[in-house]
């Protein structure tokens, strides 16, 4: 046999099974996902494909699943047929359920706050857009976040629901039976700084801020890592305080252990695994903090705390050394707006712990968030 006879036979068997003998290559929508480069978040995993962009999102308390999967589709144009399995979405958001105050910050600072048509929990938010968005009946105060009024969510008709996932959040009971798609932000539980931050590229797509998105994040995250310091000494730091019969400290894996050692701190708290907050006897929690060169404390009042106030609260805080020496810096949440502002802007956030920390290196008493405790 010739090979030309022979690759006149080949050929067309080849085409055949390409084509499982239909005539036309068989061509999944997979095939043509282009992934979507992250460079720091762990949780998130996003790839566009024609027409379309695939979202999962990890699961924190299990590193093995999936929380959540999700087409993205745009409104604008006709979907694809064969859509890959997933929650479809359509964006951008015209109508959003928002729950947390960070990502209504979020939304603010991309230019979409028209978005937000509907929060939770509106005595923690302090945002003026979202008070006066809500007194003015174009937001819906939608109640508790825990227990959310679903009468008022369907009255809303929202086109997405962002909340924070817990784990074992299961379905979310009525809410999860209305059949309004649920994004499920679980930027919180990342373990870097830059990694949480990271998530407004997806919050950008959401909203239809891709492109205002992608580049707030490369500004953060260059100036971030401009300021990392990796200095010889290494100041011990606790963080939070005694309330009620419990010390909740941020574990070791977490993105605030991570911003205190980008700092050139040393937390004490650091070999405590988890990602999320840990409840701690206040017992325990002063044995490891009593030689504490700095104690970083958030609280929400209408005036700013004193030392006196720290020291009555329970008087074995007197005892811990950063109280002895005056290197108490407390955050009020009641008159700033911390929440709706750092956890996208951890560069303003390790900015200020520098200066905390190692005013050597880089002095600011001009501080945003952080004060010392008079």
């Amino acid at each position: 046999m010739t090979t030309k006879n022979f690759c006149g036979i080949l050929m067309p068997l080849l085409l055949c099974l390409l084509s499982s003998c239909t005539g036309k290559v068989r061509q999944t929508p997979h095939d043509t996902e282009r992934t979507v480069e992250l460079e720091y978040a762990q949780l998130l995993k996003m790839r566009t494909g024609d027409g379309y962009t695939t979202v999962e999102i990890l699961n924190p308390w299990d590193s093995a699943a999936i929380l959540h999967r999700y087409v993205l589709v745009p409104k604008d144009s006709k979907p694809p047929r064969n859509l890959p399995e997933g929650d479809v979405v359509y964006i951008p958001l015209k109508r959003a359920a928002v729950y947390s105050s960070v990502h209504c910050g979020l939304a603010d600072e991309l230019g979409a706050f028209a978005a937000v048509r509907g929060v939770c929990d509106l005595q923690f938010i302090n945002l003026p857009k979202v008070q006066l968005g809500v007194e003015q009946g174009s937001i819906t105060d939608l109640g508790s976040s825990m227990a959310p009024n679903i009468e008022r969510i369907i009255n809303l008709q929202p086109d997405a629901i962002l909340l924070s996932p817990f784990e074992n959040s299961g379905s979310y009971g009525k809410l999860g039976k209305l059949h309004i798609p649920i994004i499920e932000c679980a930027d919180y539980m990342e373990t870097t700084p830059l990694g949480r931050a990271e998530w407004m590229k997806l919050f950008g797509l959401l909203l239809g801020r891709e492109r205002e998105a992608d580049s707030l994040f490369a500004a953060i995250s260059k100036r971030y890592n401009r300021m990392r310091r990796t200095p010889s000494e290494h100041p011990t730091v606790v963080t939070e305080m005694k309330t009620g019969s419990t010390w909740y400290v941020a574990g070791g894996r977490s993105y605030v252990s991570t911003l205190i050692r980008d700092a050139g701190g040393n937390y004490l708290f650091k070999d405590v695994a988890s990602t999320g907050s840990v409840p701690q006897s206040p017992e325990k929690v002063f044995d490891m903090a009593q030689k504490a060169d700095v104690w970083l404390i958030k609280y929400g009042q209408p005036k700013d705390m004193t030392l006196t106030e720290l020291g009555e609260a329970w008087p074995a805080n007197r005892h811990i050394k950063a109280y002895r020496d005056g290197e108490v810096y407390g955050c009020n949440l009641t008159t700033s707006l911390f929440y709706e502002a750092t956890p996208f802007h951890p560069d303003i956030l390790l900015e200020e712990y520098i200066s905390i920390l190692h005013p050597e290196i880089h002095a600011k008493k001009d501080r945003k968030y952080y004060h010392k405790l008079k």
